[in-house]
């Protein structure tokens, strides 16, 4: 019995700036469709989406890479 296609949600937390976010975003869409010309449709549908930490929802989400942050770029 073959398991049926479902939505999957697949989440990466960078510490980044938004520009550096933004070219992240870049870097994965490529990844995932390394030709954006090709003929429809995908052999998987996907989309992305680029959100910052506070409009998630979730507070305490990412709390590990925030202190990860901290302790690797420390400020003066």
């Amino acid at each position: 019995m073959s398991e049926e296609p479902t939505i999957w949600e697949i989440r990466l937390g960078v510490y980044a700036t938004a520009q550096q976010a933004e070219e992240i975003k870049e870097h994965v869409t490529k990844l995932l469709c390394p030709d954006p010309d090709h003929a429809p449709p995908c052999p998987i549908p996907w989309s992305v989406s680029l959100l910052r930490h506070s409009d998630l929802g979730e507070p305490g989400a990412y709390a590990e890479l925030v202190e990860q942050a901290r302790i690797e770029n420390p400020r003066p």
